[in-house]
């Protein structure tokens, strides 16, 4: 049976937040099952000049086995839900997922569904978020948070990602990059929100670390030091790791980091290698720094995120933590 997930369509929705999940799920080989609701079935007003007219109304919210709330205009947002927002929510099954999309999380927060959860929101909006709702654990650095049963996005496109996460946590990293290829997005954002955020950004004119970025990524065995990425992109060590960290918005070595325990997952996902052949694989060198750094991005060792992607029987799980680097 597919995996129902209901979205709800409140007045002030972003339309194309509002068609993600539909988007990345709906090509997920049929795994999924999307439906869209609104709190009385009627059409709902979006921040666009257009309302959405849904097929179905909040009764539909007791079959989910996740829910989907997109964001809605900050206009929109209040401390208290208004009673129709509540009383549908109150319908969702107590061991359904629950999912948002940036502002999505204030309504989540303000139904009680987030106190004493780790969660993002879009950065600009932290400081009122923070303030309406103290007992939620807000992580305003990071592109999404996964803390089991309640999954956060910062924004649109953080949106994709989490629903790729959610794919990749239910059905493994090859139908995950499927669906990524199939939506024409990339399967895995590195880095956070601190790249999005006001910051300088490199004129036209200015040199990119991006052919270092590429030329890093096909030598992930190799030692790779700032020294060796600044000389490759013909840089000053000073001047590489700046404009590094204004495109990518982390340092080069952390940056390295991240795209080894990538290869660490997509290999103990995709493979029956052992941990000592990954590790030299994905540029660890041995057994006990890929344990290390696999425990510190996703909390668990290696034979247990393999037991987790590898033939799992449950499509409704997803107890990663937060996803530090999306």
């Amino acid at each position: 049976m597919a995996h129902r997930i209901v979205v709800l369509a409140l007045d002030g929705v972003y339309p194309f937040d509002l068609g993600i999940p539909n988007r990345v799920f709906g090509v997920a080989d049929g795994r999924y099952e999307v439906l869209t609701c609104s709190v009385d079935g009627h059409p709902v007003a979006s921040n666009a000049d257009f309302a959405v007219s849904v097929q179905h109304g909040p009764e539909i919210l007791r079959t989910a086995d996740t829910v989907v709330v997109p964001p809605v205009e900050p206009a929109c947002l209040s401390r208290d839900l208004p009673p129709p927002v509540a009383e549908a929510l109150l319908l969702v099954p107590a061991e359904a997922r629950l999912v948002s999309f940036c502002t999505g999380a204030f309504v989540l927060a303000a139904a009680g569904l987030l106190d004493g959860h780790r969660a993002t929101t879009h950065w600009e909006l932290r400081t009122q978020f923070r303030e309406w709702f103290p007992h939620v654990q807000l992580d305003p650095k990071v592109l999404f948070v996964d803390d089991g049963p309640v999954l956060t996005a910062a924004g649109a496109t953080a949106g994709v990602d989490l629903c790729l996460h959610l794919v990749r946590t239910d059905h493994g990293s090859a139908l995950a990059n499927e669906v990524a290829r199939h939506c024409v997005v990339a399967p895995w954002r590195e880095g956070g929100q601190a790249q999005f955020i006001a910051q300088p950004v490199p004129g036209t004119s200015a040199q990119s670390t991006s052919a270092a970025r590429q030329w890093a990524l096909e030598r992930l065995t190799e030692p790779l030091t700032l020294d060796t990425l600044a000389a490759h992109a013909r840089m000053s060590r000073r001047t590489f790791a700046r404009r590094f960290l204004e495109e990518t918005g982390i340092s080069p070595g952390r940056w390295i980091i991240q795209q080894r325990v990538a290869r660490a997952r997509l290999l103990l996902e995709t493979t029956d290698l052992s941990v000592d052949a990954i590790a030299a694989q994905s540029g660890f060198g041995t057994a006990t720094s890929l344990r290390q750094h696999l425990n510190a991005s996703v909390g668990v060792p290696p034979l247990v995120y393999r037991q987790m992607f590898q033939g799992k029987p449950s499509a409704r799980a997803g107890t990663l933590h937060e996803s530090s680097h999306r």
